[in-house]
């Protein structure tokens, strides 16, 4: 069974970063495509980055901005998400997923950008 489990969210001041933390297990993770999306308050699924086994991340360049930066570590069955210059719109439910639509996503964690 696929199971994605992600960490790191929490309440951070505009400005401020956070690194999101996903551990994968159930599949060979070091042969998946691995993916952010992130889900605001009454809004769908807005794909963030996706990356790839053996190669670098592509990004949404409306949504990171160049301030955000996927990266994986495969002996530790773990796909990262560094967020840095966060903004209010930022707010959101992240979630890990192993397709680009991220329909197979874990239960997320919650990014709070707040004064």
């Amino acid at each position: 069974e696929v199971q994605l489990v992600e960490s790191g969210g929490g309440l951070v001041q505009p400005g401020g970063s956070l690194i999101l933390s996903c551990v994968g297990s159930g599949f060979p993770f070091s042969t998946y495509a691995l993916t952010w999306v992130r889900q605001a308050p009454g809004k769908g699924l807005e794909w963030l980055a996706t990356i790839y086994p053996t190669a670098g991340g592509i990004y949404n360049p409306g949504a990171a901005k160049g301030r955000f930066t996927i990266s994986r570590d495969n002996g530790l069955n773990t796909v990262f998400l560094q967020m840095n210059s966060l903004q209010f719109e930022d707010t959101a439910t992240y979630y890990c997923a192993t397709d680009a639509s991220g329909q197979n996503r874990g239960l997320g964690t919650q990014v709070t950008v707040s004064s």
